[in-house]
């Protein structure tokens, strides 16, 4: 009875020694505490009592990072959320050199997050939310590539204003578009004031200029459906009219 039990206890033991570990798994083996190897996909054997076994994923893995508090350069108070895509790349690094390389990135961006958008302003990050993906992707990389992590891409996904910050910069770009009218404004009259100035001085540099431009007025009227025709006298006539009358 007693060899029965033996051999249940026994075959039972080597049944659970077989692992199987699917096309995206890997196993770190240590034996008696060492590291001794990195196996898998498939069915793997692992010693009782003398091996033990760490199974991680090596799928990419999408981790929300919680709402943050930034204060911008210019000194105003968002929060910023965003979302890290990152994977296992080495298996003995990601169970040696950290206790849990999920926790520890997700700690890793959240300070990564603030301390890189706290040295742009807000119109930054606003406009250029694209650059400041690509920084805090190439600062997570490089700090979680010890940890056998490989972060392929940070998306910051809200810039929330309070709403006090978001009337005053509604405010704000009101003032800048009426100020641009205005410019605007005020750059056509000068336009318009400089080509007045340019044909009077061609007026004034080609007397024929004048009389063609006189013929035209007149040409002008006749067209017209009026019933009082008004011709304008040239300068030099009524000049000329003055000096025989004086005479």
């Amino acid at each position: 009875m007693l060899t029965l039990i033996v051999l249940f206890v026994v075959i039972l033991l080597l049944f659970n020694s077989f692992k199987v570990l699917n096309e995206y798994e890997r196993g770190v083996i240590f034996t008696l505490g060492r590291f001794t190897s990195v196996k898998g996909p498939g069915l793997i054997w692992v010693l009782p009592f003398i091996q033990q076994m760490a199974r991680l994923q090596l799928r990419t893995v999408v981790m929300d990072v919680p709402s943050q508090d930034v204060i911008s350069k210019d000194n105003i108070s968002v929060r910023v959320n965003a979302v890290v895509y990152f994977k296992v790349v080495d298996p003995e690094k990601a169970v040696i050199q950290v206790q849990d390389y999920y926790e520890a990135t997700s700690q890793l961006a959240q300070t990564t997050l603030r301390s890189v958008l706290g040295m742009h302003d807000l119109d930054e990050m606003l406009s250029a939310r694209e650059t400041l993906n690509k920084s805090v992707q190439s600062i997570l990389d490089k700090e979680t590539d010890i940890w056998g992590i490989k972060v392929a891409n940070v998306e910051i996904k809200d810039v929330d204003l309070d709403e006090s910050m978001v009337r005053a910069i509604a405010r704000q770009a009101e003032a800048e578009r009426e100020r641009r009218a205005k410019i605007i404004l005020a750059e056509g009259e000068f336009q318009a004031a400089q080509k007045l100035l340019d044909a009077a001085t061609v007026l004034a540099k080609q007397p024929q200029a004048i009389q063609l431009r006189y013929l035209q007025t007149l040409q002008d009227i006749s067209t017209e459906n009026s019933s009082t025709i008004v011709f304008p006298v040239p300068m030099q006539m009524l000049t000329n009219l003055m000096t025989k009358i004086s005479e």
